[in-house]
This record gives C-alpha cells, sequence and structure tokens, in this order.
C-alpha cells in the first residue's frame, strides 16, 4: 500500500469521479483533477485542485487514474512508460463499445450469452426492422459505441411478436439515424436482473466482488425513460456461485490486456442458469459512489495499489449499502439551455448537516456552499449502509430527506424489490 501523501492525477470525461478524488484528498493524498467536457469543466470546482492540461502534470503523479472507457491506448501507452495507471486497455474498450466482440468473448470465457444480431451501415435500421418482422419474438435493442451514453435509445420490447421493437426502431432511425452508427438486437431473457463488480489489478480480481442491483428507469415501479442509472443496492461477497460463473471467468482474458480497475457483468439470472448482457470496464455511476459507503480501506491506498499490480486486502462493511440518485432538469436528457436557465449555480440546501452518506456529482463548493455545476442534472448520490436492505433504504431516504434543491427529484422504491430478487437468487442457488 502507497502512503497517505501520495499523487493521484484524475483524468475525467465528464467530472464523474469527483467524489472519489475528493475522498482521496479527504485521506490526506494530494490531488489534481482534469475533464475534458468543456460543459462540465466546473464540477468539482473548490473540492479539489482543478488542471487545464493533465499531460503537465504526468511527472507529478504517482497514480492517473481514468475514470471512463475509450482511454485504453492512452492507457497502455503510460503503463509501457513505466507509469502507475487505473484505467482500461484497448481490450477492455473493444469488450464495452462493440457488442459484438463483448458477446463473443463472453462466450468464449464459458459463459451462455442470449442469441443476438448486430446491425451496422446505412442501412441498418431498415435490415433490422425486416429482420424483426420475420422473426417475431421479444427483443432488447441496445446502440453499440459512444451512442451507448445515450441511455434513453436502449429500449426494452414488451410484446412477444416485437411490433413495439420494429415501431422503436423506425422512431430511433427518424430521430438518431445520423448518430447510432451500430446497434444490436438481443433476445428478450426474463428473471432477476444482477450485477456482478470487482476490482482488477491487472494480475487478479481482488475480493470481496460487489453484487449490486441496478435502478435505471426514471421513475418509480420501473416506468419512464431509461437514465444512467437513478439508484443502486448492492452487497460485498467473496467467492460465490454467481461471481464464480461471472467476472471470474474474465480472470485471464483482462490480465493479458493489462487492464486495472473496476470490471462489472451485467446479467439476467434464473432457474436457467446466468446469462450476461454486457460488459463494463470502468467505475459505475452511481455505483462508485456507493461503493466509496461500503468500502473500509482508505481509496487513496487502494488505487496506487491497484495500479502496480500490488496484492491488497480490500476491507468492505458488512451488511448493505442503497445509493438514491437526487437529480434536476434535464436529466436524463442533455439540453444545457435548459439547466442553464432552471438549475444553473442553484444552491443545495440542507435541513441538518449531513457528515455521512453524502456525495458530490455535477455540484461545486462556492464559499461554503455546494452549488450545481456542469450540464446534466445529476446532481448527488445519497447512500445508506445497515445490516438489513430495509434499514440501508430507511437510512438513505431519511438523509435524502435533509436535502433541498430547486426542482429536484428522486426514486422512492430504491431497494424494494430486494425482497423478491434476493428469495429468488438464493432459491436458485447462486448465494451459496
Amino acid at each position: 500500500m502507497r502512503a497517505m501523501n501520495a499523487n493521484i492525477l484524475f483524468v475525467s470525461t465528464y467530472g464523474n469521479s469527483i467524489d472519489l478524488a475528493w475522498t482521496c484528498k479527504r485521506e490526506g493524498a494530494n490531488v489534481r483533477m482534469w475533464i475534458q467536457s468543456k460543459l462540465d469543466r466546473d464540477v468539482g470546482d473548490g473540492f479539489v485542485e482543478k488542471t487545464d492540461d493533465w499531460r503537465a502534470h504526468l511527472d507529478w503523479a504517482d497514480t492517473i487514474v481514468f475514470d471512463d472507457v475509450g482511454w485504453g491506448a492512452e492507457c497502455e501507452k503510460l503503463r509501457a512508460a513505466g507509469k502507475a495507471v487505473v484505467g482500461g486497455s484497448v481490450y477492455a474498450d473493444r469488450l464495452e463499445f462493440d457488442r459484438e466482440f463483448g458477446q463473443a468473448e463472453m462466450q468464449a470465457a464459458g459463459l451462455t450469452v442470449l442469441p443476438n444480431w448486430d446491425f451496422e451501415g446505412p442501412d441498418a435500421f431498415e435490415r433490422a426492422i425486416a429482420f424483426v418482422k420475420e422473426h417475431p419474438d421479444r427483443y432488447v435493442v441496445k446502440p453499440n459505441g459512444k451512442a451507448q451514453n445515450e441511455k434513453v435509445l436502449s429500449f426494452v420490447g414488451q410484446e412477444d411478436d416485437g411490433r413495439d421493437v420494429a415501431e422503436t426502431l423506425a422512431f430511433f432511425k427518424r430521430g438518431w439515424g445520423a448518430k447510432i452508427q451500430g446497434f444490436q438486437v438481443q433476445k428478450f431473457a426474463a428473471g432477476v436482473e444482477v450485477a456482478v463488480g470487482a476490482f482488477f489489478n491487472g494480475k487478479d480480481f481482488v475480493l470481496p466482488a460487489l453484487v449490486n442491483f441496478e435502478h435505471k428507469k426514471l421513475f418509480p415501479g420501473d416506468i419512464g425513460p431509461s437514465t444512467g442509472e437513478m439508484g443502486t443496492t448492492s452487497f460485498w461477497t467473496g467467492e460465490i456461485a454467481l461471481v464464480r460463473e461471472t467476472v471470474l471467468r474474465f480472470r485471464e482474458r483482462l490480465a493479458a490486456s493489462g487492464f486495472v480497475g473496476y470490471f462489472d457483468l451485467n446479467c439476467i439470472a434464473s432457474h436457467r442458469g446466468i446469462v450476461p448482457l454486457e460488459a463494463t470496464c470502468r467505475f459505475g455511476y452511481p455505483t462508485i459512489n456507493l461503493q466509496i459507503d461500503g468500502v473500509l480501506s482508505k481509496w487513496s491506498e487502494l488505487l496506487p495499489a491497484l495500479a502496480r499490480g500490488q496484492a491488497c486486502h480490500l476491507r468492505t462493511k458488512r451488511g448493505f449499502q442503497t445509493a438514491v440518485v437526487v437529480a434536476v432538469p434535464p436529466y436524463p436528457f442533455e439540453d444545457p439551455a435548459a439547466f442553464k436557465k432552471y438549475c444553473e449555480d442553484a444552491a443545495v440546501i440542507f435541513k441538518r448537516p449531513l457528515t455521512e452518506g453524502l456525495h458530490p456529482c455535477d455540484v461545486k463548493l462556492v464559499d461554503g456552499d455546494w452549488r450545481l455545476a456542469g450540464s446534466s442534472g445529476y446532481a448527488l448520490v445519497v447512500t445508506g449502509s445497515a445490516s438489513t436492505m430495509l434499514d440501508a433504504r430507511k437510512e438513505a431516504y431519511g438523509r435524502v430527506k435533509q436535502i433541498v434543491i430547486p426542482n429536484m427529484f428522486y426514486r422512492t422504491d430504491i431497494g424494494e424489490r430486494w425482497m423478491r430478487d434476493g428469495d429468488l437468487l438464493q432459491s436458485w442457488g447462486f448465494l451459496s
């Protein structure tokens, strides 16, 4: 483990890792952050030191942390130059961006994948619509590449004959045809959606792993457009069946590519087995905020240890953690003008001081006040941790009620489905 005064440089696409950077600073590390997106450059102002040129600080940094996918080639160059890097690899980037390649790699790793079909090129929508009509079934549509960031473009069909999918593809073509270069149509699978993730140090996984349950729809009851995520519940665990049959199967592949960081597989579990849906080769959001709540080890020591391939003991809380996203308009849509008009610089008011479970996202610190920053409206993540999911939920929502932001909204049902999902996973043998 590194000393607490390590120099850590965060290279961020949108400023999503501000909570992690701030945590390292509070632990005693020297922290600097660079944000690529011009619309989000003020995220984290006042929390950590910012820079306009991350490359100018490479000699200063003991550890360099990339918080997003797409930097794989850069990470490999820095590692080849002897730098300690937490971040992706060319292989990991392709695993997340190229769904067809990702599914092939999952199958090669011994996982059972769902039937899927990739459509690329200028006539992709026409060919996909014709395919669905010729092979009526229930499908899921997911964009490839950078368009994956537009979560509202993912669509889960409800009709057994695929009529709604065909109509949605026609709609996407009209509004997004120029932006979506390719997408995947995947056969729908019923069951419990569950994600399994763990940190990888370039050689092996560092356990325990995190079993987590995402809540992607905007409104309670899983209604409305898909978002990046409105909340997550989780627990830490050792090498149970769910972990062995998912992320641990990628040990050799990740090691060969030099990947270092958090690796997660989103899956559908049922009485028939477990099938992977997609890989995430980076920090998750709000998963990283949930992990900050649940990890007892010091992040300013853990990140340098991972970057150097060192064996490290990850200490975590027992029980359950719950994360609730507190957002403002225009989230989950992109509309900088609307954010500027209704939310920019709005103050975050606390009815009483919150010393735990409060995680800054798109905010800045101005004269002691938290104010909204960036352009997305993804304001805060509030967490709770307890021995039971019910108590973790109560703690998180008790903290949410102490926060006032103009036009704020959040889901009120994060964690409610655990009683059903947990019982099913247990009955199917995945938690043993």
